[in-house]
């Protein structure tokens, strides 16, 4: 009896010849390499194409990037800020991203409150509007960044806030300039999500467009 379980434990542990392990490994790398292509041709190839056809005929405009143009020229994006600097335009928040409203470096300054230079450039950007209204205080959002440094949406607060300063470098009226923005007020999405905004970009466009009338 010993002798029979001997023997049938050795048939049982007889290690697996090199050919039959070989064939084995070659077969389990041939089902990878397949699986490769298939899931490479599916999700790198077939899934972009339809996700990008299904967003080019549902929503063309924000699949493309809500760009603006004006006579056949891109003046921006609706969805990304951009940096004004003449007093005739509005301003928009300040920018971290990059070396300002940068898409490829989108980000905040991640400063803590505490920081030095953070407040050295907050101290300085609230000097220089005060020198424009030194009667009014200046808005917190004209002078503090978005968390992804690409906002182009003020509150009406900060737009309102420009109004006599744009006017007079237009020669326009402040009632004109202040219905202006006013017209261009947008409420919460959906009635309860965000807060009330303006397009810096729309503004200026209706601005120069008002101004040219």
């Amino acid at each position: 009896m010993a002798t029979s379980s001997y023997s049938h434990e050795e048939r049982l542990i007889t290690p697996i010849g090199n050919s039959h392990r070989s064939t084995t490994l070659r077969g389990t790398l041939m089902i990878a390499i397949r699986f490769m292509i298939v899931t490479t041709i599916l999700l790198g190839i077939v899934y972009p194409l339809v996700v990008t056809g299904i967003a080019q005929l549902t929503m063309r405009d924000k699949a493309n990037g809500q760009l603006i143009v004006r006579d056949g020229q891109i003046v921006g994006s609706a969805i990304i800020g951009q940096s004004f600097t003449s007093p005739r335009y509005f301003r928009g928040r300040p920018s971290a991203a990059g070396t300002g409203y940068d898409a490829t470096s989108s980000g905040g300054s991640n400063l803590a409150q505490s920081n030095k230079a953070l407040v050295t450039r907050i101290d300085t950007d609230v000097a220089n509007w005060q020198k424009q209204r030194p009667e009014q205080p200046v808005p917190i959002g004209l002078v503090t960044t978005s968390a992804s440094g690409l906002d182009p949406d003020i509150a009406p607060a900060d737009a309102l806030y420009q109004v006599p300063m744009v006017a007079a470098e237009r020669h326009l009226p402040e009632a004109t300039v202040r219905a202006l923005v006013e017209s261009h007020i947008q409420g919460r999405q959906l009635g309860f999500l965000g807060e009330p905004r303006v397009n810096v970009l729309a503004l200026n466009l209706a601005l120069d467009d008002a101004t040219a009338k």
